[in-house]
């Protein structure tokens, strides 16, 4: 499993390019161990996000901040005053939560947000080593993702405790963050 360092190594970047990427997702969706699992730290004792966390990784020129924002209900309303600058928008969804699919779909109020305007967006369609996990296939027609034309966007089926196509979607949100800013 190669980690975020690797995968930046591979890209070619401006000399120091700052990267900000933004990670949002509702509650228990998997953001801070997606996050820990990004960072190649320990994923076994995660906690609920009060707040947020952020990781910043120095790497061949990078210097890639990733702010983790909680998604409890009563922090959602905050989640704008992050907006700023934001070269890649990640959203996880819990796949294996279909009861909360429906609240997931708030997802489109953010992709309205100017401050958001153009900016990609990376969704991990997350938990899919779980029986119970609704395919990205699925998740792509629930939310009608096909519909986005304002930007570049991506659906990642992966599981952020085993490391299972995370890879992927960090390649894809990379090559389009630097795409972006050239």
């Amino acid at each position: 499993m190669m980690g975020l360092l690797s995968i930046l190594r591979k890209l070619k970047s401006a000399p120091n390019q700052e990267v900000r990427i933004l990670l949002l997702g509702l509650d228990n969706a998997g953001k801070t161990t997606l996050l820990k699992q990004l960072a190649s730290e320990d994923v076994s004792h995660i906690t609920p996000t009060q707040g947020f966390n952020i990781k910043s990784v120095q790497s061949q020129g990078f210097k890639l901040n990733v702010w983790d924002i909680g998604g409890q209900r009563k922090i959602r309303p905050y989640w704008r005053n992050y907006f700023e600058n934001t070269d890649v928008l990640i959203y996880v969804i819990d796949s294996a939560d279909r009861k909360r699919f429906e609240e997931t779909g708030q997802m489109a109020e953010l992709l309205e947000e100017e401050k958001l305007a153009g900016v990609p967006l990376l969704i991990f369609a997350n938990k899919q080593d779980l029986l119970t996990a609704a395919p990205a296939s699925e998740i792509t027609e629930g939310l009608n993702l096909h519909i986005i034309r304002d930007r570049a966007w991506q659906i990642q089926a992966c599981s952020a405790v085993t490391g299972e196509g995370v890879q992927d979607g960090m390649t894809w949100a990379c090559r389009n963050i630097t795409t972006r800013k050239k």
